[in-house]
């Protein structure tokens, strides 16, 4: 079984597993899963993040600067900044301060979770 993660100081319960796939498909979701993953979706569901999470895994090394990301999106650094808490108080991004800079990087488990959730198969006799 995935352990579980932390992310802000909270606990977040895997929605996947090694055994036994998708928990949203093996039973119903707790109200806190079914937050956590509304929080991590959420975070998603706006383009200019969808646009920072493509931006971030195909940048050298997989990470980036504010910096980086300001000019292709069009936007100023606070507005990129807000953006970035974002998807890091989700659990979709790490962030790590060097100096006056902070960079991000993806957090693979919280992505493959995703996928594993959203591309699950629905049960053999539906």
């Amino acid at each position: 079984m995935t352990a579980p993660a932390a992310v802000q100081g909270r606990t977040v319960l895997p929605l996947v597993d090694d055994c036994c796939g998708p928990l949203l498909l093996r039973e119903p979701l707790t109200a806190g899963q079914a937050a956590d993953l509304a929080r991590t979706l959420k975070a998603l569901a706006d383009p200019t993040r969808l646009r920072l999470v493509s931006m971030v895994a195909a940048h050298d090394g997989g990470e980036a600067c504010v910096c980086d990301l300001t000019e292709p999106l069009g936007l100023t650094q606070p507005t990129v900044s807000h953006h970035l808490k974002i998807l890091v108080d989700a659990g979709i991004f790490t962030r790590d301060k060097r100096g006056v800079w902070a960079y991000y990087a993806l957090r693979p488990a919280t992505l493959r979770a995703l996928a594993d959730i959203i591309g699950a198969s629905p049960r053999p006799e539906d």
